[in-house]
């Protein structure tokens, strides 16, 4: 089935691409300097404006600062290789995928450090201009919640990231930014400032926007869920990333707020693939939240991907990074519609076996459609280098080259399809993962089986793999035995599956505590299938975070704490 796509443009997403004004206020030196061409808050106080600065920062990023974070929660887990042309192709990923000589040193971790306090100093320069306006604004209360919504959004990905992090809201003064360390504030108390700002998001958004693309009540309910539930594993010694307990409390409100978004407009799609297409299928209903990217917008390539661009095999353009592991593509086999739990990987997926739809519409496998175009067989000879990295492509952020979405920016080829952040799927297993580890395991099972069911109703698209799809539900007594640990293995299994190459599997591991464990046994596992992990080692209470930048403590005149692990001060 072949896609094309000419994106119509709202006025919102279309202020957003054209948006050419910065706004920026000091956060200690790595903040405070003002670029050359570019306004301040002192010079634009329209509020919408400001506020729609901080939503453009959503897409301001390059694709060695990818904002998707696919080097550092997908790369650096069992779901991919790095890619590209070999080890010292952004060597940076490199390090971070074995494990091996990462340092406080890297431009690209400092780059992306930078780039979400930027978003940070835009969100809280729109707050500032917000409670300076008075009640006269209309909008003053919802734009001020989408604000913090934004700035809740940075917050957490710099959280799940460095850990240990400089808080910084509109109210403190710029003289005091100074004083203000990255580890003022316990691991917990961090996790709930950025709590706060969702749960006001949720109190003052409405249910539905009238511009696509802006915030509402449903996703803050959604992001504020996956806050407590990353806030309930409890990592409370500075010294050291183990979990030491789950908070029940915390867990409790994960279901509090997810039933908002299941009780909401938003749900589950059809069929697995309309969550990956451009055009009509962007902004549906399990989209909670999305960055708008867009075209023919009047810049010069529009406001297209720059996260996920390198991830175009080579014979479309450039430039193959992203590659599923073949961890992962076994990962999908099934025995008797369920997943081979111990088995999956001692033998490499092939012809002759059955697996979960889900594959198909993650990996491009060689001799089959690609992104369902079954004119368009994506062959082994579109890698670059099979040799080091393997044969396999990531699906879900590219597109169908013959769409009118896929952008010509030689030697690169972009695409203007949006990238959701938060999908109700994923709201769905917040939901049982929270239900098992308050042992009622029995209620999370219809809302596993759930997400199963739209998986085995996902075929429409991939009929050329009829033969080898299967997928059955989870039924006790007759192919299970659901108890806590089977509901636990489920859970984590069915989030490998479902959220496989859209960033997040090495923040799960790290979530529960198991990172150490699950990369330890890849690499023992993949050494032999990829030279280069021979000699990987996690080190546990080291690697489950990326290092506080060097030049950032430079900056605040050794103040902010370096990671475990990681020398410094």
């Amino acid at each position: 089935m072949k896609t094309t796509n000419i994106k119509s443009i709202n006025p919102f997403k279309t202020w957003i691409a054209c948006l050419l004004v910065v706004f920026l206020s000091g956060c200690s030196d790595f903040l405070d300097e003002k670029p050359n061409g570019i306004l301040n808050e002192e010079e634009v106080q329209d509020p919408d404006k400001m506020v729609n600065a901080a939503y453009s920062a959503l897409g301001n990023d390059h694709y060695d600062v990818p904002l998707s974070l696919w080097p550092y929660g997908t790369v650096r887990s069992d779901d991919a290789y790095k890619g590209g042309s070999g080890e010292q192709d952004i060597q940076v990923f490199h390090f971070f995928e074995v494990s091996s000589n990462i340092t406080t040193e890297f431009a690209e971790v400092d780059k992306l450090w930078f780039q979400c306090y930027v978003a940070i100093s835009r969100a809280n320069s729109a707050l500032r201009i917000l409670n300076a306006t008075d009640d006269s604004y209309t909008n003053k209360e919802e734009r001020t919640a989408e604000a913090r919504f934004l700035r809740g959004h940075f917050y957490f990905l710099l959280k799940i990231l460095f850990k240990s992090i400089p808080y910084i809201d509109e109210t403190v003064p710029i003289e005091d930014y100074p004083s203000i360390s990255n580890v003022d504030l316990t691991n917990d108390e961090s996790w709930a400032k950025i709590a706060d700002d969702f749960k006001y998001a949720y109190d003052h958004l409405p249910a539905v926007q009238p511009e696509t693309g802006r915030a509402d009540k449903a996703a803050a309910a959604a992001y504020l869920a996956k806050t407590y539930l990353y806030k309930a594993y409890r990592q409370d010694n500075a010294d050291r990333n183990e979990v030491t307990g789950i908070n029940s409390s915390d867990l409790e409100k994960v279901l509090e707020y997810t039933e908002k978004v299941i009780g909401s407009r938003y749900g589950l799609e059809l069929d697995f693939a309309f969550n990956f297409l451009p055009g009509e299928f962007e902004n549906g209903k399990e989209a909670v939240f999305a960055v708008q990217y867009s075209q023919n917008d009047g810049t010069k390539f529009g406001r297209v991907n720059f996260s996920d661009l390198l991830s175009v095999p080579m014979k479309l353009g450039c430039c193959d990074f992203h590659k599923p592991s073949q961890s992962l593509v076994n990962a999908f086999k099934t025995k008797k519609g369920l997943p081979e739990f111990n088995d999956y990987n001692q033998s490499d997926f092939g012809p002759a076996d059955k697996a979960d739809p889900r594959l198909f519409h993650t990996v491009a496998l060689p001799g089959m459609p690609y992104k369902y175009n079954t004119s368009l067989i994506y062959e082994e000879n579109w890698n670059r280098n099979p040799a080091t990295y393997g044969v396999y492509a990531s699906l879900k952020e590219n597109v169908d080259p013959s769409c009118d979405c896929f952008i010509p920016m030689v030697p690169f080829y972009a695409n203007s399809k949006n990238r959701i952040l938060i999908r109700f799927a994923d709201v769905l297993l917040m939901r049982a993962e929270a239900l098992i580890e308050l042992k009622r395991q029995d209620e999370a099972l219809a809302l596993i089986n759930q997400v199963r069911s739209r998986a085995k109703n996902s075929a429409g698209f991939i009929d050329y793999a009829k033969d080898q799809i299967e997928i059955a539900s989870y039924i006790p007594g007759t192919n299970c035995t659901w108890t806590y640990d089977f509901a636990q293995q489920a859970l984590r299994w069915e989030r490998r599956l479902e959220l496989s190459m859209e960033g997040g599997r090495f923040f799960d591991l790290v979530r529960w505590g198991i990172a150490d464990q699950a990369m330890n046994s890849y690499y023992q596992v993949e050494s032999s299938r990829r030279s280069y992990y021979s000699g990987a080692t996690f080190i546990k209470n080291k690697h489950e975070y990326v290092p506080i930048p060097e030049q950032q403590i430079k900056f605040s005149k050794y103040l902010y704490k370096q990671n475990p692990g990681y020398g410094g001060n």
